[in-house]
């Protein structure tokens, strides 16, 4: 018996139509996401959602090429090369929001890989290395993800205008058209955005142009470092005035001017500081107080670091990796040269830091390795600040050679500000493990940055936190040492708001009268809490002003 032939399949109208609908909706999908994608480099920057209000050029570029094109493999080509554009277009934009929200300037793709690693690192004391690489997984695979669906999409709307044949190129005509006529009259449909819009294509160009301007900058830092007057200072004048007397730097991480300035969630502050000076003067101990201008704001800590010790400005990565080979006077190779024993303290560090004695000229460096903490982490900071202050008491108190300089970073008040460590007695430090269960009362900085109020409120409860330990433990240990307490940077903008300065707090602390005397001409306030109409230096003129004063 001879086989049945083989019938055509029959499609039942129900099934083609909803197949006809299906291509329908999938067609309206990518050309939505042609006209809206290219559009969202632009909403995440000054001008917000009224961005997307314009006819991106990028998607007018691509469509005219993949109706052009005869070969289906140089449209998937094409299609592809914008996507990535596209995309490469918003993550910069994405990573230039996140930036002008942390340090206040934006993205810059030559110099900020450091900065990507250090963000990446507080996320991870935030959320544990698996959450951390989880992240970073998540954002990987979404980022290929939209590099495929805007290709297809691209493809998808370049292939129905070629099916539409003369129709379809009619279309594209009149979009492309109507781009040059809106681009040459400068057609706005919302004040000050233009329907003309390359959104993508302008991240991709600011962040080039900030790439060369990057290069210019540092050009202008190579003839800054060629020239140091202070280096031509005699070794036996240097910091006379300060002969045997131990001095200590103190940073105090995101002390910035906002923690001094009269708001709801400053109030502890000012309270903190004024207690904290009643109990210097009982102890004998007197101030002066001004402001310095930062090179950075909301982090990258080590810029303003740098800047303070060398007499540079050094405002960017790679002025800072220019920097540390040279043979600069810094701040602290000045007090080694001069007879001290110099003496980093770094509580956040797990790793070697070999810049801090071939750059900066310390003879030793504490760290988390070496300070004896025993403890919980607290986010970012590795110990309470508190015991920060015990492990360089003791460490300072065993060099009998030579008087002690020493730079000591307080890292509690660093984001996320939770959780955060309490005061305890001095005698119950011990290795640090009566900490243990305050680590875990904290809430989660997930949470608490949710609300801007909250996170200021923790800020705030932070920075009392980190002067509140300084100012116990000069009370507790009474000395002569010579503290110089400044802050890196302001806080992020959460808490210092749009509109504040790069400016930070500076203090001298001090039990002889004579240093003070030293730094009469400065016209510094009295006190630890400067006010408005303190004097303003940028931190770069501090350790030449420094080393005058007290150089003979």
């Amino acid at each position: 018996m001879a086989p049945a032939p083989d019938l055509p399949a029959i499609e039942l109208p129900a099934a083609a139509d909803r197949r006809r609908r299906r291509a329908v909706a999938l067609t309206a999908v990518a050309c939505a996401a042609l006209v809206v994608v290219p559009l969202i480099p632009g909403a995440l920057g000054a001008t917000g959602a009224r961005a997307l209000f314009g006819l991106p050029a990028e998607s007018i570029a691509v469509l005219l090429l993949l109706v052009a094109l005869a070969r289906p493999s140089l449209r998937v080509a094409a299609a592809a090369v914008f996507a990535v554009v596209v995309i490469a277009g918003t993550v910069v934009a994405i990573l230039d929001a996140a930036f002008v929200a942390t340090v206040d300037r934006p993205f810059n793709l030559v110099e900020d890989g450091g900065a990507l690693v250090a963000a990446s690192g507080v996320v991870a004391d935030v959320m544990g290395p698996v959450g951390a690489a989880s992240v970073l997984a998540v954002v990987g695979v979404l980022v290929v993800l939209a590099v495929v669906a805007m290709t297809r999409a691209a493809v998808r709307v370049g292939g129905g205008l070629r099916d539409a044949g003369r129709d379809g190129r009619i279309a594209l005509a009149v979009a492309a058209s109507a781009w040059i006529v809106c681009a040459i009259v400068g057609a706005e449909v919302v004040p000050g955005v233009p329907v003309a819009a390359s959104r993508a294509g302008d991240a991709l160009v600011q962040t080039s142009a900030l790439a060369v301007a990057s290069q210019r900058a540092r050009a202008a830092f190579e003839r800054e470092l060629a020239a140091d007057s202070s280096s031509a200072v005699p070794p036996g004048d240097l910091l006379t005035a300060l002969e045997s007397r131990d001095v200590i730097i103190v940073f105090v991480e995101s002390y910035g001017r906002t923690a001094v300035e009269p708001a709801d969630f400053t109030d502890g502050i000012a309270r903190v500081l004024a207690e904290g000076e009643s109990g210097l003067a009982r102890t004998g101990y007197a101030a002066q107080s001004a402001f310095l201008t930062s090179p950075t704001f909301g982090g990258e800590s080590w810029l303003a670091h740098a800047t303070l010790q060398s007499g540079l400005w050094v405002d960017s990565q790679q002025k800072y990796a220019r920097l540390l080979p040279e043979d600069r006077l810094t701040l602290t190779r000045a007090f080694r040269t001069a007879g001290w024993y110099t003496m980093a303290v770094v509580p956040s560090n797990t790793r070697p830091w070999e810049a801090g004695e071939s750059f900066y000229g310390f003879d030793a460096v504490l760290d988390a390795r070496n300070m004896g903490y025993r403890g919980p982490s607290f986010g970012y900071a590795r110990m309470p600040d508190q015991f920060t202050w015990k492990a360089f008491h003791e460490h300072a108190t065993a060099v009998d050679s030579a008087p002690v300089m020493a730079e000591i970073d307080l890292v509690s008040s660093h984001t996320p500000w939770t959780p955060l460590p309490r005061l305890v007695p001095w005698d119950d430090l011990g290795d640090g493990s009566v900490f243990e269960p305050q680590a875990s009362q904290g809430e989660a900085a997930v949470v608490a940055w949710s609300d801007a109020e909250r996170a200021r409120e923790l800020y705030a409860d932070s920075v009392e936190y980190t002067l509140g330990a300084m100012f116990s433990y000069l009370e507790t240990f009474e000395s002569d040492a010579v503290l110089l307490v400044v802050g890196d940077h302001q806080p992020a903008r959460i808490v210092s708001g749009p509109d504040a300065g790069n400016d930070v707090p500076v203090s001298i602390i001090a039990a002889d009268a004579e240093v003070l005397e030293a730094i009469g001409s400065w016209g510094w306030e009295d006190g630890v809490h400067p006010s408005d109409a303190a004097p303003v230096w940028r931190m770069d003129e501090f350790r030449d002003r420094f080393l005058d004063a007290f150089s003979g």
